[in-house]
């Protein structure tokens, strides 16, 4: 059929009850769906918030997240689809249609959970075409996120065109057309409702769009990582950056290394094996997100690498373990690598190579850098020996720490075969811009920044001296503040309001929210994160010029989305808030 699939879908729904009498009615001087008993013989009703909010106002306005950039438009006139009539004609080489087949059982996957038959009256049969315009399957920073979706309607039928410059750009354009797809019932019928004629074009501000994870100080097993996955996906943010190991442990289990878990997993169980791993990464590619692996060093470490000893390859490792540990690091247990043993480099080329096999192609890695506490170094006699002759100052630790660098990237190019990658750290006394370019090139390092907001200055002058930046907002997107210490929780509409940096910038490739480990694992990491996550989302990929209040209802709607997928978020109003809209709006 001219080089076209065609794939027919059969879908369960439970979309049959009634809502206890509630209606809604679109507020045309407003905007806002009013939650009514009584209907309005001046207005239609809806028998759903969600079906309202497709057709009512301005930014709810279709009701997607994050709100597209480009152009938006449609008739304000619902048109029903039954989902047992749903089918795809997927363009492209069989590579590209083999992958578009993923995103489609995505796309079925997501449109519903249950097994429930209902039955839709007067429906209008669906065809969804997808096309990607390059065959390119790589998902790197440089990929192409651009989409376009026309949805027509004539002659009892709809069909949608999806165009994506990429296979990347065709997966959120099915994003959004799950976002258009919303339930409606009434006591006749249950259906899909969308509207008619519909146009978006869209591509995010940012090219990097993350969430931090960390399973080191608490494990968290590959279904909740891949949970995590599938609130990013509903979210387009792309990429997920895992801590995967520190100081307390080091669960990634490496062919070339197996010291490493043995010395460092807090058992057999809470380890990810390269099997695991290669399911991770298919599962998040599969939904627009690459996995950046981080290695923290030379702080951070500690647990996993004890073994060099009797391997025959000394100390690793400095201050592992020791006590009292607010004189040998930041955060306990303490260990540092140590600079002065050229078998570290060793061990580092074999970690790199056993970790570029399982993350392949994605042109990015992260080697932390953060938080080198130079009295550990100092305390350690093999150090002390190594650097004799030169003063113990902290320009002399520097550039001991810059010289650990520089071969730690050599024994990266070499395990690897290029000197291609780019390599983020984070910011710290080496990244200080009066010593930077000392230490780090401009063209191979990508700096992280996780400063407070008022800390413009640091950002400035990285820009200025022509780094790429990652900003991770301390006081905005440190989503674990608020739950020990003198930290603050900040909610939703911080995380949303945080616009990084006072205004756009080529080099700032985009940002991270973070969500640190200590105190969380699988039993509340998920609510946690989410919804607040999809807040910084939507500042990612839109960079919005109005603030939270603007995005309150489309907020309000994408939680209970997650929700809807199986996420379990946290409440961030009474559900009355949700079905009064603009009721709340100074709440909390």
């Amino acid at each position: 059929m001219n080089g076209h699939i065609i794939v027919f879908i059969s879908v369960a729904f439970t979309y049959c009850t009634t809502i206890n009498g509630w209606a809604w009615q679109c507020n045309a001087e407003n905007g806002y769906c009013t939650r009514i008993l009584s209907p309005s013989v001046d207005e239609p009703e809806h028998p759903s918030l969600a079906v309202c909010k497709l057709l009512c106002g301005q930014p709810s306005y279709l009701n997607v997240w994050p709100y597209p950039t480009g152009k938006i438009a449609s008739e304000k006139n619902l048109v029903m689809v039954d989902p047992q009539h749903i089918t795809f004609e997927l363009d492209g080489s069989t590579t590209t249609k083999n992958f578009l087949q993923e995103v489609v059982d995505y796309f079925q996957e997501n449109l519903s959970r249950d097994n429930s038959n209902c039955i839709c009256q007067d429906y209008y049969p669906l065809v969804v075409s997808l096309d990607a315009l390059s065959d390119d399957l790589s998902l790197t920073l440089d990929t192409d996120e651009f989409y376009s979706l026309k949805l027509n309607t004539s002659d009892k039928r709809i069909r949608v065109e999806i165009v994506g410059n990429t296979i990347f750009g065709v997966r959120h354009g099915i994003e959004t057309l799950l976002q258009l797809l919303v339930p409606y019932q009434n006591a006749d019928s249950a259906c899909l409702a969308t509207l008619k004629n519909v146009q978006v074009t869209d591509k995010p501000v940012y090219r990097h769009r993350a969430l931090l994870l960390d399973s080191a100080r608490n494990f968290l097993s590959v279904n909740t990582i891949k949970k995590n996955i599938n609130a990013m996906a509903a979210s387009k943010l792309n990429v997920l950056h895992w801590h995967v190991t520190d100081s307390q442990s080091f669960p990634l289990e490496l062919p070339s290394l197996p010291n490493m878990t043995k010395c460092g997993a807090y058992d057999k169980d809470r380890i990810y094996s390269p099997k695991d791993i290669e399911e991770l990464v298919t599962y998040a590619k599969i939904r627009g997100v690459r996995i950046l692996l981080e290695i923290d060093g030379p702080s951070h470490v500690g647990n996993g690498w004890q073994w060099g000893n009797e391997a025959g390859l000394g100390n690793l490792t400095v201050c592992t373990n020791q006590q009292p540990w607010r004189s040998f690091c930041i955060q306990p247990p303490c260990g540092q690598l140590n600079p002065a043993n050229p078998n570290i480099y060793k061990v580092l080329g074999q970690l790199y190579g056993d970790i570029s096999n399982m993350f392949p192609n994605i042109g990015m890695f992260h080697m932390g850098g953060d938080e080198v506490f130079i009295p550990c170094w100092n305390s350690s006699k093999e150090i002390l020996d190594y650097i004799k002759g030169k003063p113990t100052t902290e320009e002399t630790f520097l550039d001991l720490w810059g010289e650990f660098q520089n071969k730690s990237l050599r024994a990266y190019d070499a395990a690897v075969g290029n000197d291609k990658t780019s390599i983020v750290v984070w910011t710290s006394h080496l990244t200080d811009p009066n010593v930077i370019q000392k230490y780090l090139p401009k063209e191979r390092y990508i700096i992280q920044t996780w400063v407070p907001d008022t800390n413009q200055d640091l950002i400035t002058s990285l820009l200025n001296l022509g780094y790429k930046i990652i900003i991770s907002t301390k006081d905005k997107w440190y989503l674990d503040h608020g739950f020990w210490g003198s930290t603050l929780y900040y909610n939703w509409r911080t995380v949303y309001n945080n616009k990084m940096y006072s205004q756009y910038h080529k080099s700032i490739l985009g940002g991270e929210v973070c969500m640190w480990g200590e105190l969380v694992d699988d039993s509340n990491v998920e609510s946690r994160v989410w919804p607040r996550a999809a807040a910084a989302a939507e500042r990612l990929w839109t960079n919005p010029s109005t603030t939270a209040g603007a995005a309150e209802g489309r907020f309000f709607s994408h939680r209970e989305r997650l929700i809807s997928r199986g996420l379990k978020t946290e409440a961030v109003v009474p559900q009355w808030c949700v079905q009064n809209e603009g009721e709340c709006s100074s709440y909390l």
